[in-house]
């Protein structure tokens, strides 16, 4: 059941923002971040996901990748993914969606006005000249990619120790301080700066709706808490949205 004031302020609402965390891809059956069997759950996360041990070996670093795009690129997105482009569609220029996934199902999905927090598995870019490849095939007997400038060429993910794209996280602030109504979908509210953003929203102003299997750490920030899939409530949103405006 989804509460009258959430489909009342979404009525009034012009600019709508959306966080989006790895709740709504395991919807999709996206592994977790360290995989399943063999040498991937003998080592840390961070002793792949940090430039220091791409330098060391990034042949091992860019086979932990490859194994995480096979596994990624077979996976379909989900009723949430496909909701939020409906969202898209009704606000227009008005909405916007920050992610800390970096599969790329939203983009994937349909959604335009995206910010990856994190960065995109499916793209890369030479550390020596910047240039961006997307969706690159890997020759197996090289097993680590070099650019035609020389440069070694690394996933386009943020690592540990590493900061957020500036950019993104400030089109993300701006969002959520101009936002009416703000969502955070599937994200536990631990990891900052991205946990931090629904706060911001609020303390301008925005409705603030939280969905989530459970209740998270910032659960209690929110104005308003569904617990569920976002597969199952984001559609009903969309629809009984829908039915009000016509």
């Amino acid at each position: 059941m989804i509460p009258e004031i959430v489909i009342e302020k979404l009525l009034k609402a012009k600019r709508v923002a959306v966080l989006t965390g790895a709740g709504i891809s395991a919807e999709s059956g996206v592994p977790t971040f360290r995989g399943e069997g063999g040498i991937w759950n003998k080592l840390k996360p961070e002793e792949l996901a940090n430039f220091d041990a791409f330098m060391r070996n990034p042949k091992l670093v860019w086979e932990w990748y490859n194994m995480r795009k096979n596994l990624i690129s077979d996976i379909k997105p989900n009723q949430g993914h496909y909701s939020l482009v409906e969202l898209e569609k009704i606000y227009g220029s008005g909405f916007s969606l920050a992610t800390q996934n970096i599969d790329n199902l939203h983009i994937r999905a349909g959604s335009k006005n995206v910010f990856e927090l994190h960065g995109n598995i499916e793209r890369s870019y030479c550390i020596n000249c910047r240039k961006y490849y997307h969706d690159m095939v890997i020759d197996e007997n090289k097993a680590v990619p070099y650019c035609q400038c020389g440069g070694i060429i690394r996933p386009d993910v943020v690592w540990f120790g590493e900061n957020l794209p500036e950019e993104e996280i400030n089109l993300s602030v701006e969002a959520a301080k101009q936002s009416d109504f703000y969502f955070s979908i599937g994200t536990s509210g631990n990891v900052y700066p991205a946990a931090g953003l629904p706060g911001i929203a609020k303390r301008n102003g925005a409705f603030t709706l939280e969905i989530n299997l459970e209740r998270t750490l910032i659960s209690d920030e929110f104005d308003i808490t569904l617990t569920g899939k976002s597969g199952d409530i984001l559609p009903e949103i969309v629809k009984l949205l829908r039915e009000e405006r016509t």
